[in-house]
């Protein structure tokens, strides 16, 4: 999936930035303010992990900048600040949960995990289609109770697909997703990871659908059918 870390401290956005990695995601990393609005203009985000304290201003003013806009993308607000109001504060403007820094790396993959279910209307981490179990937790991809075999881009494909059913997603937004910002990503990238996982989960009952002019579209079905 596609996230943005809103982070000014370097280090704390890098430790981030290569946990989320690992768990094959990419993410755009903004130190200011003003670069979270350019990446928010840029592209379509799966979730923003938001720091209150910046350099040019508050992160909750850009919260209810993105709340006013309409935007619904999903927010994870860290902080330092230990005081219950700017809790309520964040929570009230639209923030899907809370950190006070220092936090654990595993307790924040595991919340974005959560709020990730939340949104997309499951609330087990073990998202399923058929025959096709997917374990967001551990990468474990299950058909008929069988392994699946599937690379890490596969794997975010096949999350994203999850988490969406039933959605149109253009092909740009998946090439976002997939590999972020990458000055040398190749647009036919995603019809090649789209084919490869169309090939290993044929059969398990999620169908991916060409649009054509449109996107693409997870639908689940009856295995068979």
């Amino acid at each position: 999936m596609h996230f943005l870390i809103v982070e000014d401290t370097r280090d704390v956005a890098e430790a981030i930035e290569r946990r989320l990695e690992k768990a094959g995601h990419v993410s755009d990393r903004a130190e200011t303010l003003e670069d979270a609005e350019h990446f928010v203009a840029m592209a379509r985000h799966d979730l923003i992990v938001l720091d209150i304290n910046l350099p040019d201003g508050s992160g909750i003013a850009f919260l209810k900048k993105l709340r006013a806009a309409a935007n619904r993308v999903p927010v994870l607000v860290l902080t330092a600040r230990l005081a219950v109001n700017d809790k309520i504060d964040a929570l009230d403007l639209g923030a899907d949960d809370y950190m006070i820094k220092p936090f654990d790396l595993g307790e924040l993959e595991a919340r974005i995990r959560a709020i990730i279910r939340r949104r997309s209307g499951d609330a087990d981490r073990i998202l399923s289609a058929g025959k096709l179990t997917f374990d967001m937790a551990a990468r474990r991809v299950l058909i008929d109770g069988e392994p699946c075999e599937l690379t890490r881009r596969e794997q975010t494909l096949l999350e994203i697909f999850l988490t969406n059913r039933d959605r149109v997603l253009e092909k740009e937004d998946l090439l976002t997703r997939l590999f972020g910002h990458d000055e040398e990503r190749n647009p036919n990238a995603v019809e090649l990871y789209v084919g490869r996982l169309r090939r290993k989960i044929e059969g398990s009952g999620l169908e991916i659908r060409t649009l054509r002019g449109l996107g693409y579209q997870a639908v689940s079905k009856e295995p068979g059918t």
